[in-house]
């Protein structure tokens, strides 16, 4: 049997045409990974900075219970001497709390002691990176106690 010549070096043809859309896909595929992955790199970065802030709220709870009624300031991170550490060593934590004071005139429970009623707002921040860096994540977490 004998073919003719119009159909000569289709096959030639859609097999390139595969080969074109094969690599596409592919292409698409890797591109598509690539971006998976940066995201779940950028998920976990968030999630530490968020555990270094919420850290940085536990330290501020223990300086309020070793002083209560004052206010306080902190940094610490990567260069302070009271750093993170482990998976956290590379976030810098700032802690800042305000104390407010109040009198009631009842007391409660009936002790027949008075004192002022501390209410304490903490606000810790968690950085990694410099902003604009492919990196750069930073949490803020408040508290009220």
């Amino acid at each position: 049997m004998k073919i003719a010549n119009t159909q000569r070096g289709f096959s030639l043809v859609s097999a390139i045409f595969l080969l074109v859309v094969m690599a596409g896909l592919g292409a698409a595929m890797v591109t598509f990974s690539n971006s998976q992955n940066q995201n779940l790199a950028m998920d976990v970065l968030g999630s530490r900075a968020y555990q270094a802030a919420e850290a940085g709220i536990e330290w501020a709870a223990f300086n309020i219970a070793s002083s209560p009624g004052a206010a306080g300031a902190n940094a610490f991170g990567p260069v302070a001497g009271n750093a993170l550490g482990g998976n956290l060593a590379t976030f810098n934590v700032t802690v800042s709390y305000t104390a407010a004071s109040q009198v009631d005139d009842t007391t409660w429970p009936p002790s027949g002691v008075t004192g002022p009623v501390w209410t304490y707002y903490i606000t810790a921040s968690a950085v990694n990176g410099t902003a604009g860096s492919a990196n750069y994540v930073e949490r803020v977490v408040n508290a009220k106690m």
